[in-house]
């Protein structure tokens, strides 16, 4: 495979280290193809398709005011995605 074959496939991914950001986009319904453990068991990394919205949730996540509308989610879905993620992380789901 020749490297601009990879990266083309890269781009295809948002690639998130952080849990609450990843079930932040998990909760808004991003769809997660993959977690990544690695050689640290602290730590992972959540592979979500990449698409322009995702990149526009991410932006409004990271830079947004708390009580903007666009990061505001369910409370109980939040709770949810938490415990599914972690249960992806402790398991071999993915």
């Amino acid at each position: 495979m020749d490297k601009n074959s990879t990266h083309n496939q890269d781009e295809r991914y948002a690639k998130v280290s952080s849990l609450y950001t990843a079930c932040f986009l998990f909760t808004k319904g991003f769809e997660l193809v993959n977690v990544d453990k690695l050689s640290d068991k602290r730590k992972a990394i959540f592979m979500f398709v990449n698409s322009l919205e995702l990149e526009l949730a991410l932006r409004n996540f990271n830079f947004s005011k708390e009580d903007s509308s666009e990061v505001l989610v369910d409370p109980r879905k939040f709770i949810t995605a938490i415990k599914q993620l972690k249960n992806a992380l402790y398991q071999d789901t993915f």
